[in-house]
């Protein structure tokens, strides 16, 4: 006996029929809507400003991006503090 599913996709917004599933992630979550077209253009088109001035994401990112956030140990350190010193 053969069996046959369908999945049907409905819009998360208004309840009608979607045609695809927007993934998208912000504030370090990853989440995903079903929407039709009309709507999924619309999506997109709130997004687009911002999404032209961001940057890809790489690894994860932990703290501020500086070197100077960075601990130095042994004679690094001991430089880094005469270097310090003399500057003063």
């Amino acid at each position: 006996m053969a069996k046959k599913i369908t999945v049907a996709l409905e819009d998360d917004l208004d309840g009608g029929p979607a045609e695809e599933t927007v993934r998208f992630g912000a504030g370090g979550r990853q989440d995903e809507i079903d929407l039709n077209k009309k709507n999924a253009r619309a999506f997109r088109t709130q997004l687009a400003p911002f999404a032209a001035h961001a940057r890809k994401a790489g690894r994860e990112q932990r703290g501020p991006r500086t070197s100077a956030s960075r601990p130095l140990s042994g004679d690094i350190a001991a430089v880094a503090k005469g270097a310090r010193s003399r500057r003063s």
